[in-house]
């Protein structure tokens, strides 16, 4: 077994790899001008991409983004299951290609994402991020060419390092490579000299202050530059080093270094490759020098000065300054903010609205300004962010702000008039949680009907909708699927309109083009379509599209003039893509559903034989999950020799388990017709599953009852235990022998049990579905179904069989069906032919 890439005895290979990466994710950066980069490779059970290394965005940023399955929508996955770049020229592309995406990180963004490929094997996909505005171009034709040679680049030297032993796969435990921008500042202060074999550094007095080394620790003696940083900070920094000495290049970094009393401060170190020197030995190592950016500079005197708030905050949200004034606006001590994020500190800034802006300004890397209520004040916060982190600037609002000022809102909005509605509108973001909130129902909702209602009920409230209404295409026509809150005959109007008149209606328009169509008031709606009355104020029609194709559309309808805002704009062009989807699939089940219980339906018999002395009960169950259908079945056959009671199985709960059930069924009941002994119809119905092939296995019951006499032949076929109720009410499982499985073996032997039945016995034969659950063995089921028939007090055979399944139908996660064939003994009788 290969050895952990983090394994301390593959500590070269995992220096190598980290190498590779930080290497590839930098050059990735560089040779398409973003400002973040990230590689994914595929963990070693090929299920999940795991963040590897980043460059640009903190891990901690990326959040839930750090494991993506890898058959999920996101633009990384597509880009390695296809193999194909995956290029979003800005975020109203992500928002139609990938709306599940887009409503996790609702900012202006561009991404390309390309496969990290060797030969056959796909080790993963590397991702760039962009600032990018509605209409960008996003990458040139070079630049993608360039991002694809370095990802190929990557992969080759993968391979090479799986090729020589090196595990260069990812579990769910391991660690990205951070991998810190280049700085764009080289300031020669402390000087060292570093050598890269064994780490030992020959520094000055001055760097080694900047590294917080007591003099002892440095006086003549060589010391470990790289235990001093940040923890995180240290592959990408030694493997940015490893680069530098290689490839002739000038080390430029901004890193952290730990300080005693909690958190960090932020130095800048610059290093290059020495010129050749005849009395020193070649090896590899670097020399340089530091700027400590936390030590009295003018700079930072001036800032002090200022009356507004001023801070920076670190690529992780964390604060590195703070000036006093800052400190003075928000009542805090410095010492309880710097090294933490503002939200932790804060009280009243602990509202995810105020992180989101955060992380808007990261991923987007464009200035944001929010509103932010302390306890005696609002404040105007604005960030400025840079491939380092942030620049802060915080300051009393300049005007009251009317009561419905939302936090986190931009200035320019919170400062405008109040809506006229005294129903409160709600923020951007906490439209996004309702919206992210109805993606998580709609995962649940399995039918077309289902899915309307969870779309009504998340929708409407978190746009401040009054109206809904939902549209399916069906052969070329709209069809009004379900509504809420509309006139019928305004929603009448447009059923059944053909989606050729595209220019004429305002819901096969927007379905036709496939662009979301926005109408805020009545006079825009009737200067559009004048032949049409205005049932609301303002409307949106959302083309629903799924796979390429038109699946429906959503209207929604505002009592009150609604103004768009652009987030709500991108939320609603997003959400008509989850829509699409969740109908598509719930309309596939529809029909499914239909179909498979029609084919159920016909394999089960209509009704089951009435015959002197013996009274049959027959019920079947479908799972309550799926498509509730499955190989369960159940039979009685009146023949020459007695009537035949069969219940099996046939393993899945699909169609194909629902077919093979049928051919079965068919088998058996010309088996028994013939007047087979019961050994020989199992025996020959093995062989024919066998003959057919269709790569399952069923088990089988089968009893042959005289009712004449009461004697009775039982065949089990790996199947469950019958039971036997005696008149008295004694209940017992008939511990009998049987053979394998149907579809095993083909010259299996199934041997024959005998049993006397006395008037007034019933005897059970069931499927495992009846007694197996998750939590429990299946023989404490059996036992508990033995108790349940023993001590039922039903007054006829069809409400025993209803008791028995009560529990059964009332379970809402039961993955199996059951067949169930109850057979009640009344009396001898003369049977209506000769035995044969």
């Amino acid at each position: 077994m290969s050895a952990h890439p983090f394994d301390t005895t593959n500590a070269e290979g995992t220096a190598e790899r980290d190498d590779a990466l930080s290497r590839a994710v930098l050059k990735a950066v560089e040779v398409t001008g973003a400002h973040a980069g990230s590689v994914f490779l595929i963990s070693r059970d090929r299920h999940t991409l795991i963040l590897a290394a980043t460059a640009g965005m903190p891990p901690s940023l990326l959040g839930g983004w750090r494991r993506i399955p890898a058959t999920s929508p996101i633009p990384v996955a597509e880009a390695f299951r296809s193999g194909r770049t995956v290029h979003l020229v800005d975020g109203d592309e992500t928002m139609r290609r990938f709306p599940q995406l887009a409503m996790a990180l609702p900012y202006p963004f561009g991404s390309a994402s390309v496969p990290v490929v060797a030969g056959q094997h796909t080790f993963g996909a590397m991702a760039v991020v962009w600032a990018a505005g509605s209409g960008g171009t996003g990458l040139s034709k070079a630049q993608r060419r360039q991002l694809r040679t370095t990802a190929a680049r990557l992969g080759t030297s993968l391979a090479g390092l799986s090729a020589r032993g090196t595990d260069v796969g990812c579990d769910m435990e391991t660690l990205p490579v951070e991998v810190p921008v280049p700085s764009a500042s080289v300031v020669r202060v402390g000087l060292f000299d570093w050598n890269l074999e064994t780490g030992a550094i020959e520094a000055d007095a001055t760097l080694c202050a900047a590294f917080g080394l007591a003099p002892d620790e440095y006086d003549g003696q060589a010391v470990t530059l790289e235990a001093k940083l940040h923890p995180a900070d240290r592959p990408g920094f030694r493997s940015a080093a490893r680069t530098a000495v290689e490839e002739g290049r000038v080390l430029a970094q901004s890193l952290r270094v730990p300080e005693k009393g909690g958190g960090h401060r932020t130095i800048e170190l610059w290093g290059r490759v020495p010129e050749p020197d005849a009395d020193r030995e070649a090896r590899p190592h670097l020399v340089g020098g530091v700027l400590d950016l936390g030590a009295g500079m003018a700079a930072v005197a001036a800032i002090e000065r200022l009356t507004d708030g001023f801070f920076s905050l670190d690529r992780e949200g964390r604060v590195a300054y703070a000036n006093h004034s800052l400190v003075r606006l928000l009542h805090v001590r410095r010492e309880d903010l710097v090294g933490r994020r503002p939200w932790e500190v804060l009280p009243w800034l602990a509202d995810p609205a105020y992180e989101d802006r955060f992380r808007a300004a990261r991923v987007s890397q464009q200035p944001v300004s929010f509103l932010a209520q302390s306890p005696d004040r609002w404040l105007v916060f604005s960030l400025r962010p840079d491939a380092q982190g942030m620049t802060g600037w915080a300051a009393p609002a300049g005007q009251p702000l009317p009561a419905g000022a939302a936090p986190g809102a931009p200035p320019e909005e919170a400062g405008g008039a109040a809506p006229s509605s005294s129903r409160p509108v709600p923020t951007p973001l906490g439209a996004i949680y309702r919206v992210l909130q109805m993606s998580s129902a709609l995962t649940e909702a399995v039918t077309a009907r289902e899915v309307c209602d969870v779309v009504a009920d998340q929708l409407l409230p978190a746009v401040g909708g009054d109206r809904l209404a939902i549209y399916v295409v069906h052969e070329r026509h709209v069809r009004l699927l379900s509504q809420r809150g509309y006139r019928e005959s305004f929603m009448e109007r447009f059923d059944g309109m053909p989606l050729h008149l595209a220019a004429r209606e305002p819901v096969t328009g927007a379905l036709t083009s496939g662009v979301p169509l926005f109408i805020e008031s009545r006079e825009e709606f009737s200067g559009a379509y004048p032949e049409l009355r205005a049932d609301s104020s303002s409307f949106v029609f959302l083309p629903l599209i799924a796979s390429n194709r038109p699946v429906g559309a959503c209207v929604l309808g505002f009592d009150e003039v609604h103004r768009f805002s652009d987030e709500e704009r991108s939320l609603l062009t997003a959400l008509s893509g989850l829509i699409a989807q969740a109908l598509e699939r719930a309309r596939l089940y529809d029909a499914e559903f239909t179909l498979a219980r029609g084919l159920q339906n016909a394999l089960l018999p209509h009704r089951l034989p009435t015959l002197p002395g013996v009274h049959i009960a027959g019920r079947y169950v479908p799972g309550t999950r799926g498509m509730h259908i499955g190989g369960d079945w159940y039979d009685a056959i009146p023949t020459d020799r007695g009537v035949v009671l069969v219940v099996g199985d046939v393993e899945g709960h699909n169609v194909a388990a629902a077919a093979t059930m049928g051919q079965l069924r068919s088998a058996v009941r010309a088996f028994a017709s013939a007047g087979h002994r019961p050994g020989d119809v199992i025996a020959s119905t093995n062989r024919l599953l066998i003959d057919l092939d269709p790569g399952l296995l069923a088990s089988c019951c089968y009893a042959l009852l005289d009712p004449g006499t009461g004697v009775t032949h039982v065949v089990r076929a790996g199947h469950c235990l019958p039971l036997l109720r005696r008149p008295d009410g004694h209940t017992e499982i008939l511990d009998l022998s049987g053979g394998p499985l149907l579809g095993v073996e083909r010259t299996a032997d199934y041997p024959e049990s005998e049993l006397s039945l006395l008037p007034g016995s019933v005897l059970a034969l069931y499927t495992d579905g009846l007694i197996e659950t998750r939590d429990s063995d299946i023989s404490v089921g059996m036992d508990r179904l033995r108790t349940s028939l023993a001590h039922a007090g039903a007054g006829s055979l069809e409400e025993l069989a209803d008791a028995l399944l009560r529990d059964a139908r009332q379970s809402p996660n039961r993955t199996d069906d059951i067949a169930l064939l109850l057979t009640k003994y009344t009396h001898a009788s003369r049977p209506t032919s000769p035995a044969g």
